[in-house]
């Protein structure tokens, strides 16, 4: 008769610590999705774009594997979801040369745009950047426009700014090379 007080303790207390590690599970359940190393035509590694992915199981990331565009193929667009809702948008498309692009009006009851100085015209807001660029080369001159956007609502405020500018640079850089800017 000793022993049932003593098995008794011993259910109740593993009944706990299951409770406790099923509640563990669950806060597992919140982090931060597993996003492949290199994405957005291999310009953006997995550090670049976690600040922007939130909580979630599932990324999805659809689009080229390069930005390299030509008078027949005009547009190149990665999207990344977590979950099914967009996080990250990254976008390049040419246009002839003497073409300009329109950027429509930013939504007056968000912080004003600021000029970026990136490329021949730029813009950045809290949400994304978009930069413009002529691109003349011997064979081959046209217009590039640049933007990369993304969901903020996981980042501290005031510091998405200096992201997209990051983000910008480095896309810059890397879609010069691969669409042959200037070659």
């Amino acid at each position: 008769m000793g022993r049932a007080p003593r098995t008794l303790r011993l259910l109740a207390g593993s009944l706990i610590v299951t409770a406790a590690l099923a509640g563990c599970a669950d806060e597992k359940k919140a982090a931060a999705p597993q996003l492949p190393e290199r994405t957005c035509f291999g310009v953006f590694t997995r550090s670049d774009l976690e600040p922007l992915m939130g909580d979630g199981e599932t990324v999805t990331v659809s689009g080229p594997a390069d930005a390299r565009l030509t008078a027949q193929r005009r547009a190149a667009t990665c999207n990344v979801d977590v979950d099914g809702r967009g996080r990250v948008l990254v976008a390049a498309t040419r246009q002839p040369l003497g073409q300009s692009f329109f950027w429509p009006p930013t939504d007056q009851s968000e912080p004003a745009p600021e000029p970026l100085a990136l490329g021949d015209k730029g813009i950045l807001w809290n949400t994304g950047a978009r930069v413009t660029l002529t691109c003349k080369g011997a064979e081959d001159s046209f217009e590039l426009e640049l933007a990369v956007s993304g969901s903020v609502e996981h980042m501290k405020p005031g510091t998405s700014r200096a992201l997209f500018t990051s983000l910008m640079a480095k896309y810059l850089e890397s879609a010069k090379q691969q669409t042959r800017c200037g070659a």
